[in-house]
């Protein structure tokens, strides 16, 4: 069971505050736990990968179109400012790995991280938990994917680029807004998108395949971002692209409904029929198999916009680049000597 944490880590004071934005000004609730696991395992055919690590639980960006929101009412928490602030960090993450990549049942699989809630939010920068679950993958060799909104995954860049050239790693930034100020409103506490390329480029740099999600796509908010998107991606060394329509669960809705018509009251009406339009009248989709799906003629528009910049830029030309994660090849997984790493570098 999560217990609150009297004097918690303050991420902006610490020594990577230069990746963070400005703090939040609501109240910042941190509780820790003992998890029991780490890994999850999905058999979704929405998803394109079947094992996840999430060393947080509720996430400090707070997007307003978060999927994950219904995920922190299994802790008796809502979904609305309660994901936002009521911030859950597995301590014992990287231990719990280990253990895992240990088992003798455990065969190399790639891992994803940030599969529910981004792994480098700011809380990132005082706990470490993701980075030091990379060390635990570089040091089995295990592939990883990762997706995020967070530039503090620069910190990072030197141990990813390693984790790529001795497994395999791949690094998808979701930058769905092309304006910071537009982004601002939607995602208030996310690393604005341009710092977002700055990590991208210097991840490019250090060896990592880089990539970006425009998700989730909204018509009448961002689609005409589309175009300017996939260039400063391409310019900041991605190699792939994916994009996925908005997802609004139930609890989600109202969250997301109210922010838009917060921060854009002469757009509101205008993107609520964009999103019927591609979700066949409704405003959500829960089927499994069509959930990331859009449909009809607005969404083929969107779709045929994006594939076509995708291939003037030269994005997605490697088989299953535009996924979260590379297709599997042959394994690099194996576990390190009882002697320590030293000697299976």
């Amino acid at each position: 069971m999560p217990r609150p944490v009297n004097n918690p880590p303050n991420p902006w004071s610490s020594t990577q505050v230069e990746y963070l934005e400005e703090a939040p000004p609501a109240t910042l609730q941190i509780f820790e736990e003992q998890a029991r696991s780490i890994v999850t395992a999905n058999d979704s055919p929405d998803l394109p990968f079947r094992y996840s690590v999430n060393p947080y639980r509720g996430c400090l960006h707070a997007c307003a179109y978060c999927y994950a929101r219904p995920s922190h009412q299994y802790l008796g928490w809502g979904a609305g400012t309660d994901f936002d602030r009521k911030i859950v960090v597995k301590s014992n993450a990287p231990e719990l790995l280990e253990k895992e990549l240990n088992k003798p049942s455990w065969q190399g699989d790639t891992i994803v991280f940030s599969g529910n809630v981004d792994c480098y939010q700011p809380l990132e920068a005082s706990y470490e938990l993701t980075r030091r679950c990379l060390e635990v993958c570089l040091a089995f060799r295990n592939p990883v994917g990762l997706i995020t909104k967070g530039a503090l995954v620069r910190r990072d860049a030197a141990l990813l680029g390693e984790l790529a050239r001795r497994a395999r790693a791949r690094v998808h930034f979701s930058i769905p807004f092309a304006d910071d100020a537009v982004a601002r409103k939607m995602e208030p506490y996310a690393s604005r998108s341009s710092l977002r390329f700055d990590a991208m480029r210097a991840l490019s740099d250090a060896g990592v395949p880089t990539g970006i999600s425009l998700s989730p796509m909204i018509p009448g908010l961002n689609d005409s971002d589309v175009p300017e998107l996939l260039e400063r991606a391409r310019a900041a060394g991605a190699e792939s692209a994916f994009m996925m329509p908005l997802r609004l669960p139930r609890e989600v809705l109202p969250v997301f409904d109210e922010r838009l018509e917060e921060a854009f009251p002469d757009r509101a009406a205008k993107v609520r029929r964009g999103i019927q339009e591609m979700r066949g009248g409704k405003m959500n989709e829960a089927a499994f198999g069509a959930r990331f799906q859009g449909a009809g003629p607005r969404w083929a528009a969107i779709q045929r916009l994006f594939e076509v910049h995708c291939q003037r830029l030269g994005l997605n030309v490697a088989r299953g680049s535009g996924e979260y994660i590379e297709r599997e090849g042959e394994s690099t997984f194996r576990r390190p000597s009882r002697q320590g790493t030293l000697f299976d570098l």
